[in-house]
Order: C-alpha cells, then structure tokens, then sequence
C-alpha cells in the first residue's frame, strides 16, 4: 500500500505497472483489494492504481458535511498529488457513481471513463420504492454484525457458480468494512442522481455489464448506453455485478482493448 495527503486527509491505494495511467474506483463496502486481478492483469501495459475511497480500507473517513463535489475535489486532488493532470477513469458500482461525480465537477480529469456495473446513481436509475429499499436496507445493515448480512449481500453481486476463493476474498474484505467510515459516503451518494451528467460527457466510454447482474439490470445498462453518446456496451454472458472478479479475463480483455484503442 502506499498513502498520499489530501488536503490533510490521508489516500491510500495500491498501484502496479507503466504506461499511461488507469485508475479504479471500487463498489461499495469494498477497498481496493477488489481490484486485484487488475492489478495483476493489466500492469503490463498500464499503469493501474487502485485507490481505498474515503471511509473504505486503509483511506481517512470522510469529514463531517462532504459533499458531492468535496470528493471528486478530494479524488482530483488524489492526481494531483501523484503528479498527473489526467487519467483513464474506471468504476464499478459505487466506483462508477463516484467516476461519474468525477466528472461533473472535474471533467478535465478523466481521459475516458470504464463503467461497469453502473448506475446514474440509484436515483437516476432506479424506480423511487427500489432507491427507499436499497437506502433503508443499507441504513440498518451498517448496524449489524457483517456475518449476518454479508453472504445474503454477496449472494445479489456473484452469480452462483462463482469460485469459492472470490467469495472469500470478497468477504474478508466486508469483514474490514469500518461502518462509521462508509455511513457518509452512503448519505452523499446512495440517493444521488447523475443522470444530468450523462449527456455531458464527451470523452471515450466503456460500459461493461454481466448478463445475469441482478443489482444494475440490462435496462440500467441500456440507458446509459442510449445517453452516454458514443459510448460502446459490452454484455458479458453469464457474468454478475462482480464482473471485474468474476470473469477478469473478459473484463480485462475488454479494458485492454478499449483502452490500446484509444492509444495516440
């Protein structure tokens, strides 16, 4: 791991390979860590850095107030202090809420933007009951014990064949999940609606989506499709919401070419 300071607040993130630089917002109750099999796969060619979002693995909580713009501020920052104006953006889930914040108010940052997973934010994707569920579910959850919650959780992100070494390592890392860290970043983010930032946008993207992602369905997928315009959908067959872990070689495949696509 390695930290850097922000505006007095520290960043931690782990970072491997050369070349132009891609950097990974992880999902939510997560770190880092999830982004390993890119870590590995794709340094050959890149130069991946995996950052711990404020509240999450071994980064500061957010101060009390942070708003919106306070984090993509604070992630613009986070460039800055390793010495780049711009960057390849990727993020999964919440990663993905958080690259499209990002972009509303740093749009000079991101080079492209890979989104998988994604959602306009749960607001601007989802019906207003499923948005009620999703926030009160997460509410009361962040006050129970992680083994009572975490596997049923889980169960919604991998689909069933997934290998038992990914659930491990998926739970180990909600076993680390520091409840009073994330409660912030859920009340900025979960009821937020990004959906004006999607017509906006005019740098290459990435959508990637599992086939059987039952937290982002296809529909999720084909609207930010049809307002991100430009932008190229990849549907992996028989792939969940963890698609990063789930299928890396398709998922990192797909980065690869996007990615060497843009190259020039």
């Amino acid at each position: 791991m390695h930290t850097v300071d922000v505006s007095g607040l520290k960043i931690a993130y782990r970072r491997q390979g050369r070349g132009e630089p891609l950097l990974l917002l992880h999902g939510g109750f997560s770190d880092s860590r999830e982004w390993r099999a890119q870590l590995e796969g794709l340094s050959d060619d890149f130069d991946v850095i995996a950052v711990d979002c404020l509240g999450c693995g071994q980064s500061d909580d957010p101060p009390r107030g942070f708003a919106l713009r306070d984090y993509a501020d604070c992630l613009a920052g986070f460039l800055t202090a390793l010495g780049m104006d711009r960057a390849h953006v990727g993020g999964l889930s919440f990663g993905s809420m958080y690259a499209l914040v990002l972009y509303r108010f740093q749009p000079q940052r991101p080079r492209s933007l890979i989104l998988a997973g994604a959602y306009a934010g749960w607001a601007g994707s989802l019906p207003p009951a499923e948005v009620a569920l999703r926030v009160q579910w997460v509410n009361d959850v962040l006050d129970w014990p992680v083994a009572e919650w975490g596997p049923a959780f889980l169960a919604t992100v991998y689909r069933d064949q997934t290998p038992t070494t990914v659930l491990q390592e998926a739970m180990g890392i909600l076993n680390d999940l520091r409840p009073s860290g994330f409660r912030p970043v859920t009340e900025a983010f979960f009821d937020a609606d990004l959906r004006d930032v999607l017509p906006r946008i005019v740098v290459p993207t990435l959508l990637i989506y599992g086939e059987r992602d039952e937290r982002s369905p296809r529909h999720v997928a084909e609207e930010l499709h049809a307002q991100i315009r430009g932008s190229r959908l990849l549907v992996v067959p028989d792939a969940g919401h963890g698609i990063n872990t789930e299928a890396p070689e398709e998922f990192n495949a797909a980065v690869r070419q996007f990615l060497s696509g843009l190259a020039g």
